[in-house]
């Protein structure tokens, strides 16, 4: 046996050693570092920076990655983001989830209650009370005009929701206690009015217990007991006459045109008068146009009524923001905070109430 050279020998085990040494320390330094950028993180969500809750091993080491400390803010504001995304989407699913499970609660629910012989013979009998009074008003009510003539200055998504308001309307009037005789006048067969209704009644379009006609209004009533209600009239209308015969325009616009009611108005020589809103609400924001539907209510109460108070409470709450029946100075603040809230003028406030309320009128 040959000698053994002991310098190579130790050579070849130091090498071996430092191998291994590298191999054991590179993963807890790698370790260090995920747990500082760790501790990092925590430290930036205590801060209030925009931090995800949760964070995956490779996430981390992109954020590590990152060349500068804005691109680390950055990279984590994305994730911040993408992970409120997918709760949100979570949730809406889950609310989903419930509204579905809800709804079939409901539908078995009124399926017994259908079933119930009383409920049945109750709700039997309320429609026919309902239809004997409507074919009542069609002989001895007050009439009420809907003016059909603005199909042209509509689109047809702003037709399909006049007919929907004025489904409503006519299912208002049919379940007050004195209805109206409700006249669709200058209603063609075939215009985009009777396609939307049709759509709506289907087979019943027939047998609906009001009076369809293409005649004009002026052709049907003596002029002077004619009153077109429009909301740009000059004549504020301050009580409810039963041997009038009103006038509403079916119109929905979203542009708001003004003037088109009553220029239509005044070409036919029929008196206009508007809702007086100015004088029984604050008005806040808005135009002072109302759907159909609650001038349908607003009329149904002032005929049975007589009370302004009462009839315009269907007037929507973000329209206005009480009724006149404040002193004046409380009625100045109110409008001096609304419009220092929403524009940032105190001004503003002091002109619009000296302009709406002027001093002719003494409010109580």
């Amino acid at each position: 046996s040959g000698k053994l050279d002991l310098d190579e020998w130790k050579k070849v085990m130091r090498s071996g050693l430092q191998e291994e040494l590298s191999e054991t320390v590179s993963e807890p330094e790698e370790l260090s570092g995920l747990a500082a950028a760790r501790e990092t993180l925590e430290m930036w969500r205590l801060a209030g920076r925009a931090v995800p809750e949760s964070i995956s091993e490779d996430q981390l080491k992109t954020f590590m990655e990152c060349p500068s400390k804005s691109a680390k803010k950055k990279y984590l504001k994305y994730l911040h983001l993408k992970e409120l995304y997918k709760k949100s989407e979570k949730r809406k699913m889950d609310e989903k989830r419930e509204r579905r499970q809800e709804a079939r609660d409901e539908a078995a629910q009124t399926a017994e209650t259908k079933k119930s012989p009383f409920v049945c013979l109750w709700s039997s009998t309320m429609d026919r009370a309902y239809s004997w009074r409507a074919a009542q008003s069609m002989v001895f009510g007050q009439p009420l005009v809907f003016d059909m003539s603005y199909e042209k200055e509509m689109s047809a998504r702003e037709v399909a929701n006049t007919v929907t308001q004025m489904v409503l309307s006519e299912s208002c009037n049919r379940r007050a206690a004195d209805p109206f005789h409700i006249h669709l006048c200058n209603f063609r067969e075939d215009s985009l009015y009777h396609r939307e209704f049709t759509r709506h009644y289907r087979g019943a379009w027939d047998k609906l217990l009001v009076t369809v006609t293409e005649q004009c209004y002026t052709d049907i009533f003596p002029k002077d007991k004619l009153v077109y209600l429009t909301a740009d009239s000059p004549k504020v209308m301050k009580t409810f006459e039963h041997d009038k015969i009103y006038i509403v325009g079916s119109m929905v616009d979203r542009s708001i045109k003004t003037g088109v009611s009553l220029a239509r108005a005044k070409r036919l020589g029929l008196e206009t008068a508007a809702l007086p809103l100015d004088k029984y609400l604050l008005w806040s924001t808005g135009a002072k146009n109302l759907t159909l539907d609650q001038m349908m209510r607003i009329l149904l109460t002032l005929k049975d009524t007589a009370d302004w108070k009462k009839a315009l409470e269907f007037v929507p709450k973000r329209k206005y923001c009480g009724f006149v029946n404040k002193p004046r100075k409380e009625l100045k603040k109110t409008l001096d905070l609304i419009n220092t809230l929403k524009l940032g003028k105190r001004c503003e406030g002091e002109k619009q109430f000296a302009k709406t309320y002027p001093k002719k009128y003494k409010l109580k």
